[in-house]
């Protein structure tokens, strides 16, 4: 009941929760992709992305059709123009949706923009991204995915905390999203949780702002009702469309 109740006030415009601090002219783009298997071509995939806004509030978006798929190394990157194009729509949609605007009445851009991918971003996409945004704007490329070799044990009934966070480097950190949550004195899961690997591939940016941004990015799947969700919801809404 609960659910249902809570879905449907989200899907008539209302907001369930929202976060207690978030930050101001921040961006967030989640990019997956999707093999199409009626073009015959092996290559042949969709791209679909997730944008949120510092509100709380996401815009899904289907990107473009293409050869994105290399069977070689299994990995999707779009080319330079789609990525051009796809960065372009979220910064236009960004505008739209916040109206912020500088001293001469011009629409602001975010002043930070994230990206979050599966795999690492490479030099044609990055530069696509990159030709999309304006120098005020930050942008920095995260490559997020589950890592399952690197497990942690906890003495006791319950795992390792949800929030824990061992980091490995000015770049890189494992991220327990999922675990034992204090608030409500239970671990919601049934096996040892994996932590996510999260990489900071493109850009510039504090890793402890971006473990803290995609907790809180875990807790806005308000479609779904998961107020802790193990990937972020850039990610795991856009991959379910």
């Amino acid at each position: 009941a609960w659910t249902l109740s809570t879905a449907a006030f989200y899907k008539a415009g209302g907001r369930p929760w929202k976060l207690a601090s978030v930050r101001e002219r921040v961006c967030y783009v989640g990019l997956v992709f999707k093999k199409d298997a009626s073009s015959g071509d092996a290559r042949m995939a969709c791209c679909a992305a997730q944008m949120f806004l510092d509100s709380g509030d996401g815009v899904v978006f289907k990107g473009a059709v293409g050869p994105w798929y290399s069977p070689a190394n299994r990995e999707y990157h779009l080319s330079r123009q789609a990525a051009s194009e796809l960065v372009k729509l979220a910064v236009e949609t960004y505008k739209e949706h916040t109206d912020e605007r500088d001293g001469d009445g011009n629409k602001r851009p975010p002043a930070e923009l994230f990206i979050h991918g599966r795999v690492r971003f490479d030099d044609e996409e990055w530069a696509g991204f990159q030709s999309a945004v304006d120098s005020p704007t930050n942008l920095v490329g995260v490559q997020i995915r589950y890592a399952k070799r690197v497990k942690l044990y906890r003495a006791g009934e319950f795992p390792v905390l949800r929030g824990l966070a061992f980091v490995q480097d000015d770049q890189t950190a494992y991220l327990w999203t999922n675990g034992f949550t204090p608030r409500i004195q239970t671990y919601v899961g049934k096996e040892v949780p994996n932590p996510i690997l999260i990489n900071v591939c493109r850009g510039e940016a504090l890793i402890e702002i971006v473990l803290n941004d995609i907790m809180a990015l875990t807790k806005l799947n308000y479609n779904a009702c998961k107020y802790a969700s193990g990937l972020p919801v850039t990610l795991r809404f856009a991959d379910a469309v």
